[in-house]
């Protein structure tokens, strides 16, 4: 049965919704499938998990941003004239208007691609579901980030969670970030309970500057190709360096 673009009904009315937006930009896909599409991103603010390595701390260790309506950021989007929107974060689904934003956006016609660790449960049906799962060795440091630690770790593989969104979207692909070789037995454990066809399965090495992700794909690439999986680039990083509006 094919799916239909909304989960139930067509959206509500948008008028006074609003969203904490840490940044919007136009740019360049840099990972996954649609790598050098021009793309309008949305950058959420705030994030339920805390990754050491995380190179968007303006939307997750320390948020910041403002309040926009959803009916600006339509608005937004349109004016750029790009059919493409990324939502992205911090974590984007940890609103729960972000559903109405997903929904107002196809409605104006837009391909959307909601980036996330899967780990908030929403009703929501995307154009791409970009789930990327967080392994151990991302959790903080305990000594310095007790709290954060733990949480992280409470949070980060909701299985069922995660089972769930796959199955709400209409095309999905599973990309991990990988720091060291002790994640690989979690990409190869997490992609079986998730029943994950190795075509959907990126992997991506940890890093904010080129240097730092070739060291990785010097031990990562022979892996990646020889279970079969896609290997997944930062492009934007080696585009334009790891800035923001990127």
């Amino acid at each position: 049965m094919n799916k239909t673009r909304f989960l139930h009904a067509p959206p509500k009315s948008t008028r006074g919704t609003t969203l904490r937006i840490a940044e919007t930009f136009v740019s360049r896909q840099g990972e996954g499938i649609l790598t050098g599409t021009d793309s309008f991103f949305i950058r959420t603010s705030g994030c339920n998990l805390r990754c050491w390595f995380c190179d968007t701390p303006y939307a997750s260790w320390n948020p910041e941003g403002e309040s926009r309506t959803i009916d600006s950021l339509v608005r937004a989007v349109k004016e750029a004239d790009l059919k493409h929107v990324i939502l992205t974060g911090g974590e984007p689904l940890l609103a729960p208007q972000s559903t109405l934003l997903v929904e107002s956006l196809q409605e104006a016609g837009h391909h959307v691609t909601i980036e996330t660790a899967g780990t908030i449960d929403r009703d929501v049906r995307c154009d791409l579901l970009s789930l990327s799962p967080k392994f151990a060795s991302s959790a903080p440091d305990q000594k310095g980030h007790p709290d954060w630690h733990d949480r992280h770790h409470r949070r980060r593989m909701p299985i069922e969670i995660m089972r769930k969104l796959l199955s709400q979207s209409l095309d999905y692909q599973v990309k991990y970030v990988v720091n060291e070789p002790s994640d690989l037995p979690e990409v190869m454990t997490l992609t079986a309970e998730l029943d994950i066809p190795a075509d959907k399965v990126w992997i991506m090495p940890q890093g904010i500057t080129p240097e730092e992700l070739d060291a990785t794909s010097i031990w990562l690439s022979d892996w990646t190709r020889n279970e079969g999986f896609n290997e997944c680039d930062r492009m934007h990083i080696r585009w334009y360096g790891n800035r923001r509006g990127t």
